[in-house]
């Protein structure tokens, strides 16, 4: 197919009705306003509906609901509103329902302000919800990853039969970039006649969608294999981009539009002579730890650039474990980092690393 440009925002929902999405539920707020608008106006056409919700938490228990009847539903919204969403969507995760989620991160704390941010990652890895469980995390960089994105995120979610997130920022939803709708990769699902809430037509026992356990044996299991599907998910679903990583001997970890910008930056040093690398997460939750891990022996440090006060950060020391010394550089409340910065902060660690 050939390729055509489209604001990132609109993509998402054109790609989520070619994954197969059959139900929207929504409630605008910037800057993702222009998904919701997409839908209500591109879903009736295939079938589908869209609903804009009351609320952010009346949107994500209709999500519930269509979940547990086996449909492919999804909802977006930006930082407050995902904030909002959070009782339902660990019901959801309790009660393994698929569904796909999008967050087109603002600043913040609290309402903050309109422009990009990447600090709603503790948010989107650690869950905003009560109890032991997790969303897959998918970072795209890019509109084309981010279309590519959202339809296998319909495919991780029956597999695993878990909420599945994706998160950009503000300038993923508004920038245009051209793109292309690619054939899906093929994925065996499992079936939904075991669980689907589908109607008995009196030829079966009902199917009971339920994320409460009052026998705490019982509550202990479901964990149990909530715990295996995840560390499934690991082995299976993790991914990350290396770039400019042979005999690298400083190392960025960057994700999102960020990982962008830093590239840009190393393309820079490598002009003065400078060999940085950069490990950029492609999955958030599933964090890519051997990456780090892995890395070439002539690294000595490794800095971390994010649009937050420092959150992915945190996951990057754990992965390093001491290994080299590690920093942060971020900028918060909708500034953007700049590539000179980012310049900037490698040589000042090069002078202060021995």
């Amino acid at each position: 197919m050939a390729k055509i440009l489209m604001k990132g925002n609109e993509a998402i929902g054109a790609a989520a009705i070619q994954a197969g999405c059959k139900y929207f539920f929504g409630y605008p707020i910037t800057p993702q306003n222009e998904l919701p608008e997409y839908m209500s106006k591109e879903m009736p056409k295939t079938g589908g509906a869209f609903v804009q919700a009351e609320s952010e938490v009346a949107a994500i228990n209709m999500v519930y609901g269509a979940a547990g009847c086996g449909v492919r539903v999804m909802t977006s919204s930006s930082s407050p509103g995902m904030a909002l969403k959070q009782e339902g969507i660990t019901y959801i995760a309790g009660a393994e329902l698929p569904c796909v989620i999008v967050n087109i991160v603002r600043g913040g704390p609290g309402l903050g302000g309109i422009q990009p941010a990447q600090s709603d990652y503790f948010q989107s890895t650690r869950g905003g919800g009560n109890g032991d469980y997790k969303c897959l995390v998918l970072a795209p960089a890019n509109l084309q990853e981010m279309v590519d994105m959202v339809q296998e995120a319909f495919d991780i979610a029956d597999y695993y039969r878990n909420p599945v997130i994706v998160v950009g920022d503000g300038m993923i939803g508004q920038m245009m970039e051209p793109i292309e709708f690619k054939a899906p990769k093929k994925r065996d699902l499992p079936s939904k006649d075991s669980w689907a809430t589908t109607g008995t037509k009196g030829e079966r026992k009902p199917h009971i969608i339920n994320s409460l356990f009052l026998d705490p044996q019982g509550l202990e299991d479901h964990n149990h294999k909530l715990q295996a599907k995840y560390a499934e998910m690991k082995k299976n679903e993790t991914k990350h981009e290396a770039y400019n990583m042979e005999n690298a001997e400083y190392v960025i970890a960057a994700y999102g539009t960020t990982s962008r910008i830093a590239k840009n930056a190393i393309d820079k040093l490598k002009e003065e002579g400078i060999n940085v690398g950069l490990i950029r997460p492609m999955t958030l939750w599933p964090f890519p730890e051997k990456a780090f891990q892995e890395m070439p022996d002539t690294v000595k440090a490794v800095l971390t650039v994010e649009m937050s006060e420092g959150q992915m950060v945190e996951d990057v020391r754990l992965a390093l474990n001491g290994k080299v010394p590690t920093e942060f550089y971020g900028r918060s409340g909708g500034m953007i980092p700049a590539p000179d910065a980012i310049i900037n902060k490698i040589k000042e660690m090069i002078g202060g690393v021995k």
